[in-house]
């Protein structure tokens, strides 16, 4: 079979449930592209844009971190947070993106709250990076 199952998963719920033929993903390792009949793994995410390829269109995901499992047949993200890059509000990213910086620019570098700061800067421009693809 030349497709692979998919499902990006949030605490809210489904973000995408389809049959892709590749799947790539960022995680902490590196790179990740997934083929139907992969061998098996469970890897954590980076903050990052996944490429669902079916057909040559690419859809585009931002994640913000989780895990992903893949098996020979099916491959299922868990993300803290994922938007497809269609549902990203371009406006709301921009305002998270000014809104940690200004944090950002008011704190101490190794603090819980820079590390949150920072965090909240990665989403937003990953965000604002997937929206522009």
């Amino acid at each position: 079979m030349n497709i692979v199952q998919t499902d990006i998963v949030t605490p809210d719920g489904k973000v995408f449930g389809g049959e892709v033929h590749m799947v790539s993903a960022r995680a902490t390792s590196g790179e990740i592209g997934v083929l139907p009949q992969h061998m098996p793994l469970v890897a954590p995410l980076e903050i990052s844009t996944v490429r669902l390829k079916n057909y040559g269109e690419t859809k585009y995901v931002a994640v913000s971190g989780g895990f992903i499992e893949v098996r020979p047949d099916r491959v299922t993200i868990l993300a803290e947070a994922a938007e497809m890059k269609d549902d990203i509000d371009v406006a709301r990213a921009e305002k998270a993106k000014a809104d940690a910086e200004a944090r950002l620019s008011g704190l101490q570098k190794d603090t819980k709250e820079h590390d949150a700061a920072l965090l909240d800067l990665k989403r937003a421009e990953n965000r604002l990076a997937t929206a522009a693809r």
